[in-house]
């Protein structure tokens, strides 16, 4: 029944938004080339079903690789900036900064220094656009063990590594998890940064501007719909993850 329930809930939500969509064109009676309807798509995803299926390839593969080196280097920084307070201090001011900078302005500066590498500024823009989450959320994890608890071990003679190890290590993966759920979403915007902007592009990005170039919007309704597909299931591939390595941590719902 639980899992029945976990099943129904997100499908009947997606339904209901699909009818209210629905319902809000039909009342304003739109065009589709002003909003289009859910019941534009499905021409459109079948008239362009091998494009989706390409592009959408292009994308995800991207928006992957690029988290996955997001999760590898922001575990890295966070790990360092858990464990030492001076490189806390010197790298969070730094962290937030670039994070603070618009992604946009910064893919001009990557498309010249890399020109001709789509592949790989699309990879960079994705790692760029999700590894703050992760490096921050990972280096609070490692950081706020409480300070009576850390007094407790090392009274009873643990050593610095002995704690970090085996209390704090193990007790940072919600954290992680959390974080990898948002950076999940950024990467995609990264990747349809790149994609829309710099030209040949690949992927959804640039299937997008194609369908916006040429007035076909149910097309680019479509592709939205797509991304947003796309990013669920790697939300709910981190939840596996997540109950596998973290599972301890989930509270059961009342």
């Amino acid at each position: 029944m639980d899992m029945l329930r976990k099943i129904a809930v997100p499908i009947a939500a997606v339904l209901i938004f699909l009818c209210l969509w629905e319902a809000l064109v039909w009342v304003n009676q739109w065009p589709n080339y002003k909003m289009a309807s859910p019941s534009d798509l499905p021409p459109a995803f079948w008239k362009f079903r091998h494009l989706f299926l390409e592009m959408g390839w292009q994308t995800l593969w991207r928006t992957v690789l690029g988290l996955g080196i997001a999760v590898v280097v922001g575990t890295g920084i966070g790990v360092l900036m858990g464990f030492s307070r001076i490189a806390r201090d010197a790298l969070y001011p730094l962290l937030v900064g670039f994070n603070a900078i618009p992604r946009a302005t910064l893919e001009p500066v990557i498309a010249l220094l890399y020109v001709g590498q789509h592949d790989f500024n699309t990879v960079l823009m994705a790692f760029l656009i999700s590894f703050f989450p992760i490096a921050v959320s990972v280096g609070i994890g490692f950081s706020t063990l409480e300070p009576e608890y850390r007094g407790i071990l090392r009274s009873l003679g643990a050593s610095r590594m002995t704690i970090f190890w085996k209390i704090t290590l193990p007790r940072t993966p919600p954290e992680c998890f959390g974080a990898l759920k948002v950076s999940v979403t950024l990467a995609f915007i990264g990747t349809n940064l790149v994609e829309i902007v710099s030209p040949p592009g690949r992927g959804l990005g640039a299937l997008f501007k194609s369908g916006e170039t040429n007035g076909d919007y149910p097309l680019t309704f479509a592709i939205l719909i797509a991304l947003a597909a796309l990013g669920i299931l790697l939300c709910y591939a981190v939840r596996v993850l997540e109950r596998i390595f973290a599972g301890w941590a989930e509270r059961p719902s009342g």
